[in-house]
C-alpha cells in the first residue's frame, strides 16, 4: 500500500460542493500516529512499520506495552497496527504520520469491524424465505430441512445456518476523500464506512 493511517469513526454528516451538490460524508479522526517500530528485511524478512493510535491512560497500560512504546519515545497507545507501506524504509521510529498524507479527491479503502447483530436466524442473516403459512404448518422462521438422512448423512460445512451476525472485518473500497482538515486531524470520506461510532478504522490508498 502507498499510504495508510489509523483513525476513529466519529459519525456521518453532509457537505455541499461548489456547484451546490450535497454529498454524505463520514468523519474520521485520523491520527496522529507515531511510528513505534520498524520491520526490516534483514531482521524480519520484510519491510513494514508498526504505528500507534489513541494514547492510553497510564493506569490502563501494562508494563510490556509501556516498555515497548517507551523504547520508541512515545506514550502507551491503545491501538498498535502494522502497515506494509511502499516507502516503509523512509520512516523513522518516533516519526508521526498525520492525516495530511492524503489529499482531497484521493481514493481510499477503509477497513473496520462491522456492527454486531448478535445471534440471528436464517431469514435475517442469509435473507432466506419464510415457511408457508398453509395446511396447518407452524414452521415460519425456522431453518427447515438440513439434508438427506441416509446419504451423505451429514450437514455440509457450507450450509447456511443461524448464528452470530456481524462483528466481521469489512473493507469498503474506492471511496473519495471529500475534505482534509489537518488542523483537527479529520478526514471527511464520501459515503459510509463499516463499524459503529468510536471504533477504529484503517484508511489506506485504494488498490483499484
Amino acid at each position: 500500500m502507498k499510504k495508510a493511517i489509523l483513525g476513529k469513526k466519529i459519525g456521518m454528516t453532509q457537505l455541499f460542493r461548489a456547484d451546490g451538490t450535497m454529498i454524505p460524508v463520514t468523519v474520521v479522526e485520523a491520527g496522529p500516529c507515531p511510528v513505534v517500530q520498524k520491520k526490516t528485511v534483514a531482521k524480519e524478512g520484510y519491510e513494514a512499520v508498526q504505528v500507534g493510535f489513541c494514547e492510553l491512560r497510564e493506569k490502563l497500560a501494562n508494563k510490556p506495552l509501556k516498555g515497548h512504546c517507551a523504547k520508541a519515545g512515545v506514550k502507551a497507545m491503545r491501538y498498535l497496527r502494522e502497515l506494509k507501506l511502499d516507502d516503509a524504509a523512509s520512516y523513522e521510529v518516533g516519526q508521526v504520520i498525520t492525516c495530511d498524507v492524503f489529499a482531497e479527491g484521493e481514493r481510499v479503502d477503509v477497513t473496520g469491524v462491522s456492527k454486531g447483530k448478535g445471534f440471528e436466524g436464517n431469514i435475517k442473516r442469509w435473507n432466506q424465505a419464510r415457511g408457508r403459512k398453509t395446511h396447518g404448518s407452524h414452521s415460519y422462521r425456522v431453518a427447515g430441512s438440513l439434508g438427506a438422512c441416509t446419504y451423505p448423512g451429514e450437514v455440509f460445512r457450507t450450509k447456511r445456518l443461524p448464528g452470530h451476525m456481524g462483528s466481521e472485518t469489512v473493507t469498503v473500497q474506492n471511496l473519495e476523500v471529500a475534505r482534509v482538515d489537518a488542523a483537527r486531524n479529520l478526514l471527511l470520506i464520501k459515503g459510509a464506512i463499516p463499524g459503529a461510532k468510536g471504533t477504529m478504522v484503517t484508511v489506506k490508498s485504494t488498490v483499484k
